[in-house]
């Protein structure tokens, strides 16, 4: 597998429509007044497809491998923050748990991706 831009990678595409959508749900209820959780949600899930894109474009392999780990957190951030997000009542549970899972699957590929990398260093 011949990973020559950022754009094709799916985990890449998926965190950029995940991040849309936080994008979305955080401009309205709780979200609207709580600027500080707000931003912290919405940076969380941007790092997620802007680490992949950085650090594929620098072209080192041990960098793009260390940096998808940062993505991976990210990932793990964001889905922390979905549960707060529902306990104090700013998204429905079955809407946190719909984003949460789709975090979780991003973060998977990211893992899936590594993985494979990891192979072609040896």
């Amino acid at each position: 597998m011949k990973i020559t831009r950022f754009e094709d990678l799916d985990c890449w595409r998926e965190s950029v429509a995940l991040a849309t959508e936080i994008y979305e749900i955080s401009k309205e209820g709780g979200f609207a007044k709580d600027f500080g959780f707000r931003d912290q949600l919405r940076r969380s899930v941007v790092s997620i497809a802007s680490n992949i894109a950085e650090r594929k474009e620098r072209e080192t392999l041990n960098e793009f491998i260390r940096f998808l780990y940062i993505s991976k957190g990210s990932a793990g951030e964001l889905r922390t923050q979905l549960h707060i997000a529902e306990r104090i009542g700013y998204i429905s549970g079955t809407k946190a748990q719909e984003l949460s899972e789709k975090a979780e699957w991003i973060s998977a590929m990211i893992a899936s991706l590594i993985r494979t990398l990891k192979q072609r260093r040896k």
